[in-house]
């Protein structure tokens, strides 16, 4: 009886300890095809995103820097030059000789030393007349050609602008500076438009006291063929001095 009480109890205890050390059940990875799917679709979309946000920030920057490359100024500047042509031709018309470009001052010498002669004036006031006229008309001539002289010397100089600035032109960078060039060549063009005037001006200056001169001339010429002519009062031989 013992024996078989000991060895129910032994085979109860067996019986618990393989109870207690039977292995837990394994586990197993599921793989979900549509939620791999879902997954990789949105991160497709993330770096869409993102490759669409770079290519709009360089675009900015691309913007920005053609923004700064129409705000750029032009390097080089042709006013200084362009405004000193222009002073010398204007220096060069104010250095004209006796009746220069004044109203008040034409008006004076065409009522006196062009007014038409007339019989009260004593013949040493007609030569007067007469030898002023002629010092008018040389004075303009010599002016006109200093004018002239001027504005042939500027030539050069412009020549040198113009070829600069349509260089600058041409590899401009910007609107900006395209446009700045253009200006100063529109600026060369109307100094050369002055210079232009000032000639037409003193060459007319020149040609206008010439054709004075002759219509004076004529005047007095007639005066004093009448004088010649009066009874009376024609020519008398007076002695006179030569050689000294």
């Amino acid at each position: 009886m013992n024996r078989i009480r000991r060895l129910a109890t032994a085979s109860a205890l067996a019986l618990s300890i393989a109870c207690v050390v039977q292995p837990a059940p394994a586990q197993f990875l599921v793989f979900d095809p549509s939620n791999y799917a879902q997954n990789v679709i949105t991160a497709a979309n993330t770096l869409k995103q993102i490759a669409n946000q770079i290519t709009s920030l360089q675009n900015e920057a691309q913007m920005l820097i053609n923004q700064a490359r129409n705000l750029a100024s032009l390097p080089y500047s042709s006013l200084q030059q362009i405004q000193q042509s222009i002073q010398k031709t204007q220096q060069l018309l104010s250095q004209a000789q006796r009746i220069a470009y004044d109203v008040q001052q034409i008006d004076r010498a065409f009522s006196t030393t062009y007014a038409p002669a007339s019989a009260s004036q004593s013949s040493q006031a007609l030569v007067a007349n007469a030898q002023a006229r002629w010092q008018n008309s040389v004075a303009g001539l010599q002016d006109a050609m200093r004018v002239q002289a001027g504005i042939v010397g500027n030539l050069d100089n412009n020549r040198t602008q113009m070829s600069t600035l349509v260089s600058a032109s041409q590899s401009a960078t910007g609107a900006l500076q395209a446009m700045q060039a253009g200006n100063q060549i529109v600026a060369l063009q109307a100094g050369q438009l002055a210079d232009l005037t000032a000639a037409v001006a003193a060459q007319g200056r020149a040609q206008s006291l010439e054709t004075a001169q002759r219509v004076a001339a004529q005047g007095q010429a007639r005066e004093q063929i009448r004088r010649f002519l009066t009874p009376g009062q024609g020519y008398q031989a007076t002695d006179i001095r030569m050689f000294h």
